[in-house]
């Protein structure tokens, strides 16, 4: 081993302990792996920065804002509502669940897909009875099964897709992907469909996402008003309309001062009314005393067509956080009502527009249909019940639905390469209003793309160097009696156990030059190994941290770190199983 080898070799195991680590974020990991790189020597700077201009990156970030535009028009939640209204059965809404959320994985983003079907899943759980870790986590190996179908499906295909035409002057096309990996996507859904009771059946942990669809401590403000027949009547009365089921726990009066909610407090014109309870019991109190929503203002009436009301939850990197809705001038800025709050085990005692929204808040807010989901979106909050909330039309979502058609048909046919033809089709969803430009720079993943720029030349070192053909020696060697058929599952297996503790996309990076000159070393073609690695690479079922759907599903489920192979294992060895023979008869050696 030379000297410039060691070194690269050092880079690259020095990333994978960082990536292992987590202490610092992937792109931050990848930025010092490229400075170190240069550092010593193993990358020269001309070819530094070669990866911000390498096709895959163009690829990849057009293929995120085209996948937010197609997510954004909400056609696949009117689908699913539209033709399947009344769908009970736990299993066939696990098969139409994963089905959707597998082919939609082919089209867009795999973890966009996943977000799009989450709400649906939550509400299909509770209308038939069964906890949400029965759909969550078949659905999030779903959108990895469905993003092996095509090239834009998942990050390894476009990565190994330039790496085969750097490699031999000719990158996989759309839809090369598409036999192999389609006839995985419906084993695996037929594997999660009929087996998915080998996952133990978990209830929400308390910060789950379903837990906060069932939160029943809502705060909100009622306000006596001056003509109101509440005028005179005690708390104990109130509590007695609403069953008990809702409770007053702070009076405000008129000129600001507060009183203790005893039992036996009168209530006056101009009082207003902190009250706790679930929405249902805050309806029926104010409606049956006389009392008015006190931030409910001149939107229109709940039962207006164009109104609607939506429970969400406040992500951790919402710009709410910190904030009041006094403070964000809240209804005058987006004319939004903030009707009420919800925090796990806190009460209140501010006033509703002067709490503070923290991470994980539930807040129920009312207004314009057609203002609300844009909003969510802009302050990084997801829907969670959604009450008369339209996210889409089925004519907005024709717009990016044919925008996308037209793009692969594009590449299908070689009418232009990949990389303009995805650039084009970003372009045009923001040209035609189908993604608010405001919004491009929030759904380009910038640190995967830093991550990727840096690496590729931190890769290529490898190559570079003669490293990638000293670990396909050692490789062939230990291959030297395997067939044909083992050399592909071994290193199909080899980027599976790696994937998990590096990301997939750095996966392929690494992976796939080793890939090729492993199977030019066998006297092989390297088609089917460079796929076998970007199968290898998506398919990570074996833990919550290999890849993000698998994360997101995790608290929302209530699953643990150790549900995860009881599922993926049996489902990662059948990948194998059909994967490698597939592979051999769509891509011969």
């Amino acid at each position: 081993m030379t000297t410039p080898q060691l070194l690269a070799f050092l880079v690259i195991a020095g990333m994978m302990v960082a990536f292992i680590l987590g202490r610092w974020r992937y792109d931050l990991v990848a930025v010092c792996a490229l400075l170190v790189a240069l550092l010593i020597g193993v990358v020269p700077p001309e070819a530094a920065f070669s990866g911000f201009s390498n096709d895959i990156v163009i690829i990849v970030g057009s293929a995120l804002v085209v996948s937010a535009a197609v997510a954004r028009s909400g056609i696949m939640e009117t689908a699913i509502r539209r033709f399947l209204p009344g769908l009970d059965a736990p299993r066939l809404q696990l098969i139409v669940l994963v089905g959707t959320v597998t082919v939609l994985s082919a089209f867009v983003k795999n973890i966009g897909a996943l977000a799009i079907m989450m709400p649906i899943a939550f509400q299909m759980a509770r209308r038939s009875n069964v906890s949400p870790s029965m759909f969550l986590m078949p659905m999030a190996f779903g959108s990895l099964l469905g993003g092996l179908m095509t090239q834009i499906g998942t990050s390894p295909n476009i990565i190994v897709s330039g790496v085969r035409q750097e490699l031999t002057g000719t990158a996989f096309t759309m839809f090369d992907f598409t036999p192999v990996g389609a006839i995985l996507a419906l084993v695996g859904v037929v594997f999660l469909a009929l087996f998915y009771r080998l996952l133990p059946e978990r209830r929400r942990e308390d910060h789950g996402m379903d837990r906060a669809i069932e939160i029943k401590n809502y705060t909100t403000e009622a306000r006596v008003l001056a003509d109101s027949p509440a005028i005179g009547k005690t708390l104990g009365e109130l509590h007695a309309a609403a069953d008990g089921a809702a409770m007053v726990t702070g009076i405000v009066g008129s000129s600001g001062q507060r009183r203790t909610p005893l039992p036996d407090a009168k209530l006056r014109a101009g009082d207003v009314l902190l009250v706790e309870g679930d929405p249902e019991a805050l309806d029926k109190m104010v409606s049956q005393v006389g009392l008015s929503f006190s931030e409910r203002r001149g939107v229109a009436t709940r039962d207006s067509a164009d109104v609607g009301v939506i429970e969400a939850i406040i992500g951790e990197s919402s710009g709410l956080i910190g904030a009041n809705a006094q403070e964000l001038t809240l209804f005058d800025r987006t004319g939004l009502n903030l009707l009420a709050i919800s925090r796990r085990d806190q009460r209140f005692t501010e006033r509703l527009g002067q709490i503070r929204f923290q991470n994980g808040d539930v807040i129920l807010l009312q207004g314009h249909l057609k203002r609300i989901p844009e909003l969510l979106r802009e302050w990084d909050c997801l829907p969670l019940v959604e009450r008369g909330l339209r996210l889409g039309s089925v004519r907005n979502g024709l717009l990016p639905l044919g925008i996308l058609l037209a793009a692969m048909a594009a590449t299908a046919f070689g009418i232009v390469p990949v990389a303009p033809a995805f650039f084009a089709a970003a372009a045009l969803m923001v040209l035609t209003g189908a993604l608010p430009l405001r919004e491009v720079y929030n759904q380009v993943d910038g640190p995967i793309l830093i991550m990727l720029a840096c690496l590729i030349p931190v890769s290529e070192s490898l190559q570079a160097t003669g490293g990638t053909d000293l670990v396909a020696a050692w490789l062939t060697a230990t291959a030297a009696t395997l067939p044909g058929w083992g050399a592909l599952a071994l290193i199909m297996v080899a980027a599976m156990a790696v994937t998990p503790f590096l990301n997939n996309a750095a996966t392929v990076l690494v992976m796939a030059p080793i890939a090729a000159a492993f199977a030019t070393g066998l006297g092989y073609s390297p088609e089917a190994f460079l796929m076998a690695v970007a199968i290898g690479a998506g398919c990570d079922f074996l833990t919550p941290i290999g890849h993000q759907c698998n994360t997101l599903v995790m608290a929302p489920g209530g699953y643990r770190f150790g549900d995860y192979w009881r599922l993926g294992l049996p489902l990662s060895i059948i990948v194998v199983l059909v994967g490698v023979p597939a592979l051999m008869i769509v891509w011969p050696f």
